[in-house]
């Protein structure tokens, strides 16, 4: 990602004006660009800074550049302070060369080089994008435990799922085999009854005996003993 930030107060050299070599007859050394000031600068730095303490709230930047052992700033001058400085309301609303100059004339009288302040911004910048992947790491880890943890306990649901399918399964199998065994006993029984209806018949007016099938009979309401 492009850091946008040392546009205010980096300076790009004007290649009109003329360089040194120029006036003892030798060619003008190319001008050096912002870009290759910073690169410069950046180069100095560890890309990757050491973090030496945990860090208990991932809100407080201030956490974090403490346990990035973040050098205090030359007299204060921190790249936060100068943040401030450029909303300040006495500047904010000017342009953006007059607020630059503003600032480069305070760290003058102050006796700060740009360039500190311009390092105090990197290790700044790379401590915030260290403890980022530091952050996006742990959420990987974190999605790949509880990945795999779903999926063990989706085998498990699955698992459950289908026993309990079996049994049900099972229980279905078993009614359905019983109702065939009565149902052809039925069958069966009602030939019996028939059988002996025919017997019967030839000695009463009326035949007794039931031929057809038989109704449940009414459950019997309970009846609570008293001690």
């Amino acid at each position: 990602m492009s850091k946008k930030w040392y546009n205010y107060i980096i300076s790009i050299d004007d290649a009109s004006v003329p360089q040194p070599n120029a006036a003892q007859g030798k060619s003008p050394s190319p001008a050096k660009s912002a870009a290759q000031s910073v690169a410069e600068i950046a180069s100095t730095i560890a890309v990757e800074p050491q973090f030496t303490t945990p860090v208990s709230d991932p809100t407080s930047f201030d956490e974090i550049y403490k346990a990035a052992e973040i050098p205090p700033a030359a007299k204060g001058y921190s790249i936060l302070k100068i943040a401030q400085m450029l909303e300040s309301e006495h500047i904010r609303n000017l342009p953006s060369d007059v607020k630059k100059s503003s600032v480069l004339v305070a760290l003058d009288a102050a006796g700060v080089e740009i360039k500190d302040v311009i390092q105090d911004a990197i290790r700044r910048d790379r401590a915030l994008d260290t403890y980022e992947r530091v952050q996006q790491r742990a959420v990987e880890e974190l999605e790949g435990r509880k990945s795999k943890e779903n999926t063990d306990i989706q085998a498990q649901i699955d698992k459950y799922v289908t026993e309990q399918r079996a049994k049900i399964q099972a229980n279905n199998d078993a009614v359905s085999r019983e109702k065939e065994r009565f149902t052809g006993w039925r069958l069966k029984k009602q030939q019996e009854e028939k059988k002996i209806a025919e017997a019967v018949g030839y000695f009463v007016a009326e035949n007794p005996i039931t031929t057809g099938e038989v109704t449940a009979a009414p459950a019997q309401p309970k009846v609570t003993q008293r001690n």
